[in-house]
């Protein structure tokens, strides 16, 4: 299978410096893009926070019966999208570090829920997939999240996926946004290839 190439915006730039270092001071509350006396999101703010903390949650258990944590779904969920995709891509699309994904990933092979292959190319890379048993596992937790969020939406009337869809787009940095559609595309259309070749 082809190397993925997930796009250079994907790697950290000055949205990660936090804000105070940025500005040279004191966290403002306006003053991400809010105009000088608006009224500060708090609520949304907070609503963000826990919403988030909910949906992430709901695979916590399943988790805890391998001792993995939430960096071990994400890397699950990203390699079962991309399968083949290289290491440094990896890094770029989660920004964490090589340490801790290295310890991530090596926990992930030795319970054999990922195979970490050589390029044919390039036998330094290291390309990555999941096994039968990384895909049921990513699979449930796909599964589980998805009911939280059909739950929410079915809440919120017409049009409600898409409203939360461009909400979602709207909230990452405009630079991000198109290879960050383009990524969700390539894998969309890749699952649609398989199924279709699986006569499914």
């Amino acid at each position: 299978m082809a190397d993925i190439n997930v796009p250079s915006p994907f790697r950290p730039h000055e949205a990660d410096v936090p804000l105070a270092q940025r500005q040279g001071g004191a966290v403002n509350a306006t003053a991400p893009g809010a105009g000088a006396g608006a009224e500060p999101m708090i609520d949304l703010i907070e609503l963000l926070f826990f919403a988030y903390r909910n949906f992430v949650s709901d695979p916590d258990d399943i988790l805890q019966r391998f001792g993995f944590g939430r960096a071990h779904h994400r890397v699950l969920h990203f390699v079962n999208r991309h399968p083949g995709m290289r290491v440094t891509d990896l890094l770029d699309i989660l920004r964490i570090t090589k340490q801790s994904l290295g310890r991530v990933l090596r926990e992930l092979v030795d319970q054999g829920f990922i195979d970490s292959r050589a390029g044919s190319s390039d036998r330094r890379q290291r390309l990555l997939y999941l096994t039968p048993k990384g895909e049921a596992l990513a699979r449930d937790f796909v599964n589980l999240q998805t009911r939280r969020i059909e739950r929410a939406l079915a809440e919120c009337g017409p049009n409600a996926r898409e409203n939360a869809r461009r909400f979602l787009v709207s909230m990452i940095d405009p630079e991000d946004r198109g290879p960050i559609e383009k990524l969700i595309a390539r894998a969309d259309r890749a699952a649609e290839d398989a199924t279709r070749g699986r006569g499914g």
